[in-house]
């Protein structure tokens, strides 16, 4: 099998279709459920704080702990990426195997519930398309070896992280940090072959992840100091670290550029149709995520035409 996939394009971008779909109908749960997760364990946290007298208003409104608003950990149900097992939104049915298949079966069903036939969003398989689809693009670009299954890994945290924080306005470190120090560990894995973007030699990661924190942590501290307001998250650091990690440090400077210019031409048009407020946050992690992903497939080849308009022949 991985003989034919090695030999046959083909096949390879066929097998990445279909991979791709599978970890996207993945990608559905942890868009949904991580942020959950997180705010479970952050109400655990502050449910011991509260416990242990850390809390001035505690000794104030002892019965403020045991309402029932705030459960630690232990007085809840598992819930996590695994258990419980998907259900139906609307009434609750477990969601069968059969009816779980990537895509497939969201149109066999015509988009509804097997068991209430309630109308199920179309975000779900448009999430296991986009995977599917960005995944075999990548398989297209660098061929069967180290450099795809790279490509690949990116690209799913990248689609997990947008949506995330189009949703809830929150980058995990969970993901961002996990992929920061995957694109480390790959840059010394020795899985870099001249010729390849993917992954990039040791001090371009580290220099790369280095100066991606601190230039958008820079930013920060001016927008602050200037305005009084937090113009980001640290989440959008730790991403573009994480993207410098991977691709290097040449690349930070087209992501930033493009990322802020795509950003603020979305802004403003939201704010023409008045679908944004004046001063409401928007989401900067899908603007970093798409100018990322776009620098991971064709980064050096977008640098060099851009480079070569202001060089002429001899």
């Amino acid at each position: 099998m991985l003989t034919l996939l090695a030999q046959s394009p083909a096949a390879f971008i066929a097998a990445a279709l279909a991979l791709g779909l599978i970890v996207g109908s993945f990608l559905n749960v942890v868009i949904y459920r991580l942020p959950r997760m997180l705010e479970r364990q952050w109400r655990a946290e502050y449910a011991e704080w509260v416990a242990s007298g850390a809390d001035p208003a505690a000794a104030t409104a002892p019965a403020a702990a045991s309402d029932g608003a705030v459960k630690p950990a232990s007085g809840e149900a598992r819930f996590n990426l695994v258990v419980p097992r998907s259900t139906c939104p609307a009434c609750q049915a477990p969601i069968k195997a059969i009816h779980n298949i990537p895509l497939l079966s969201y149109l066999a069903l015509r988009g509804r519930c097997a068991s209430c036939g309630v109308h199920i969003s179309a975000r779900y398989p448009l999430v296991e398309l986009l995977t599917g689809v960005l995944t075999a693009l990548a398989a297209w670009k660098f061929g069967y070896g180290a450099a795809a299954a790279c490509a690949m890994l990116v690209t799913w945290f990248l689609i997990a992280l947008t949506f995330i924080d189009l949703d809830q306005q929150l980058l995990p470190d969970a993901l961002t940090l996990s992929l920061l120090w995957l694109g480390l560990l790959a840059s010394l894995s020795g899985w870099g072959q001249p010729g390849q973007s993917l992954p990039v030699a040791p001090a371009s990661a580290i220099a790369g992840a280095a100066i991606g924190y601190l230039s958008l942590w820079l930013v920060y501290q001016g927008f602050r100091l200037l305005t009084g307001k937090q113009g980001m998250g640290y989440g959008d650091f730790k991403l573009l670290a994480a993207l410098g990690a991977w691709l290097g440090y040449q690349m930070l400077l087209p992501i930033i550029l493009f990322s802020a210019a795509v950003g603020a031409l979305v802004g403003i048009a939201l704010m023409a149709t008045r679908r944004l407020a004046r001063g409401h946050p928007m989401p900067f992690g899908p603007f970093l995520g798409a100018a990322g992903w776009l620098a991971l497939m064709w980064g050096p080849e977008i640098v060099s035409r851009y480079l070569g308009l202001f060089t002429h022949p001899a």
